[in-house]
């Protein structure tokens, strides 16, 4: 549709569902709570218990399963897309999160930590936590998201550089019964799933569920391709997606295990790493399965233990078609095996504190890198690598008086062929008033490098050097959050931060043979300002705006790639009628500097409608991404010949949900 019609009928829908928000029957769900029952809503992730949201040691932002639903978010990234200060990039393979304005094209999501109920996703070769289409993890089984901003090694180890995300998966109880969904929409995306859930008579909670989508995707042209002799330089057919999932999950008293796979296949249209322009055969195979077994209890009045034992594989297939004589594939393949056990002890009955003490090993049985032409066969790299990591923490909140409260973590924690690395964290938490919260937050974290940056060497086109003596990353984050509840139904949030990187692993070009490589660059540095305010109706509308501001830079003071000075982002979600609600956004980004210029800012809106179909767990939805068809891109790598990648138009997705 044209963009003027797409405009009016947005803002005809946006003026009808505001209308009829307040005459609707008030919703009971989460999201419809008034702000001052939110204040005392726990979560788990900061401190590695629960604890009200307003005496956690960070601003954690809560996504619930009712924001999922009414937005109509499809992946992990479009669901952390709408949180304060991040940002995510898409270069038509992976999708990337920034954060505080730190977002490196091309970096495999290595400086936040991912887990799944608590169970960490990110794998032992690339640290890499999958965000898009590879995420292992169905949406609707999400019952909520927890992103913890900052550092977050005293308590998760490497990896937590810029924040944890604690994806928290739903009961069965709350299926009871079969539940399935269907959807199809633009560029040819179909998809289903089938879940099965229920709490049985001795208590057992069970949940089953199997997912898969595929998507033709966009033909896309690219100037770069013309310059190469593609006549109209068009990928045609080569952005298609297929994806799967399994999760199964039990629980029966104090005992859990869990079942977590995916497995992606994505088609490569922009040519990277100088394959062949607009010819099939380059993709990209990424799976990953999880499985671990845990025990929650109380030992005895105010100790509760919860232990686990976990397993985990990651399998990564890359061809690339290169045209050197003959016209050849190029295979990347990376498997990674490891297992581990993880305890903590949390003790609640000293007067005035509460103290966590915790381990975790990590055993890398494999992480195995290799490369070869297929055609003729010709080996160019087999790399094989074992390795141990274990940490230690300890942990105490302290309550100095009846309004002020002291937050102080510290963990060890040592890998294979690295030094100890000790990290602190401290945070003073005070009520001046029932309805304000002030947090002061100093910490620090760690990232080493990862097998990929450096063992992986592969001479010839495409191909890049070892990162050669590469020391951990490290960064110091000091943070100051106000947060204040003027009246019932009305929040308001503001944070200002510091952070600055030491020895920063970053990828560019040796200018000795033109390959690219791994190093530490100097320090890097960024400050900025966030503001949130948040508004909820009687009725179960509520509005939520954010504007973050930030300024990164390197040792030479030039901003960083892909680093967007200002980030502003507008939702909302309007029940009318007959239950149906209406989920609206508005994503500004402000421009971002490129490899070889810069990227134009752009604001995009989506719109999702849920409705439903008059019988319990029935409904339909109709989801708008780009709803104003607006032209925007993100930065590429220097493994791309693109320095913008061009991103997806408008495009709808319809889907089904049936529960019996």
């Amino acid at each position: 549709m044209p963009s003027s019609l797409a405009r009016g009928a947005l803002a005809g829908a946006l003026g009808a569902v505001v209308a009829c928000g307040s005459a609707a029957e008030p919703a009971r769900d989460l999201t419809a709570l008034p702000l001052e029952e939110l204040m005392a809503l726990e979560v788990a992730s900061a401190s590695r218990f629960p604890q009200k949201a307003s005496e956690a040691p960070s601003a954690v932002t809560v996504i619930t399963a009712d924001d999922i639903r009414a937005h109509g978010y499809r992946t992990l990234a479009e669901a952390l897309r709408s949180v304060r200060g991040l940002h995510v990039t898409y270069d038509r393979n992976y999708a990337y999160l920034g954060a505080l304005g730190f977002g490196l094209p091309g970096d495999y999501n290595t400086r936040v930590q991912l887990l799944i109920d608590g169970l960490r996703v990110n794998d032992n070769i690339y640290d890499q936590a999958p965000i898009g289409t590879d995420f292992p993890l169905d949406m609707d089984l999400v019952e909520r998201i927890e992103f913890v901003p900052g550092p977050g090694s005293s308590v998760y180890g490497a990896n937590a550089f810029f924040g944890v995300i604690n994806v928290i998966t739903r009961r069965g109880e709350t299926l009871d019964g079969s539940d399935l969904a269907a959807g199809a929409g633009s560029l040819g995306r179909t998809e289903g799933r089938w879940s099965w859930g229920r709490k049985l008579e001795n208590g057992a909670d069970i949940l089953v569920s199997v997912s898969g989508l595929r998507s033709r995707g966009a033909d896309l042209r690219y100037d770069e391709f013309v310059a190469l002799g593609v006549p109209d330089g068009t990928a045609r057919g080569l952005d298609y997606d297929r994806a799967r999932q399994l999760f199964a999950r039990f629980t029966l008293g104090p005992w859990s295990a869990r079942l977590v796979h995916g497995g992606r296949t994505k088609g490569i249209p922009t040519a990277a790493y100088g394959t062949v322009p607009a010819a099939p055969g380059s993709q990209t195979f990424d799976a990953r399965s999880l499985l671990d077994f845990g025990y929650a209890g109380a030992l005895r009045e105010h100790l509760d233990l919860s232990a686990r034992i976990f397993f985990g594989n990651y399998r990564y297939v890359g061809d690339y078609l290169y045209d050197y004589p003959p016209l050849t594939i190029n295979r990347d393949e990376a498997s990674g095996a490891w297992w581990g056990a993880e305890a903590k002890l949390v003790h609640a009955g000293g007067r005035g504190h509460k103290l966590v003490l915790g381990a975790q090993l990590q055993r890398d049985a494999q992480k195995e890198q290799r490369n070869f032409d297929v055609e003729p066969y010709a080996p160019y790299l087999h790399d094989r690598r074992r390795g141990l990591r274990l940490g230690l923490y300890a942990q105490d909140e302290v309550e100095l008086r009846a309004n002020l409260r002291l937050n102080a973590g510290v963990r060890l924690e040592r890998a294979s062929g690295r030094s100890a690395s000790l990290h602190p964290r401290l945070a003073l938490v005070a009520h001046p008033g029932e309805r304000l919260s002030l947090k002061a937050i100093y910490g620090s974290a760690y990232r080493p490098p990862n097998a990929y940056e450096s063992y992986y060497t592969v001479p010839g086109p495409g191909g890049q050097k070892a990162g050669a003596g590469l020391k951990d990353e490290r960064v110091r984050t000091a943070e100051f959050v106000v947060e204040a509840y003027p009246s019932r139904r009305l929040r308001v949030r503001a944070n200002a931060f510091r952070f600055t990187v030491r020895d920063l692993i970053a990828q560019d070009i040796d200018p000795a043979d033109g390959l690219p490589t791994f190093r530490n660059t100097a320090k890097v540095r960024s400050v900025g300002a966030g503001l949130e305010i948040e508004h909820r109706r009687e009725s179960g509308a509520r509005v939520r705006a954010s504007l973050g501001v930030q300024r990164a830079t390197g040792a030479d003071g030039i901003r960083l790639l892909n680093s967007p000075r200002a980030l502003l982002k507008v939702s909302g979600v309007f029940p009318f009628g007959a239950g149906m609600t209406a989920g609206a956004e508005l994503q500004y980004t402000a421009a971002r500097r490129s490899l070889a210029g810069e990227v134009p800012a752009y604001a995009i809106a989506n719109l999702n409608l849920a409705i439903p179909l008059g019988r319990p767990k029935t409904e339909l939805s109709i989801a708008l991404r780009n709803l104003f068809d607006r032209r925007y891109a993100d930065p590429g790598g220097t493994e791309h010949l693109q320095d913008r990648i061009e991103q997806d138009g408008r495009t709808l997705l319809v889907r089904l949900r049936l529960g019996f």
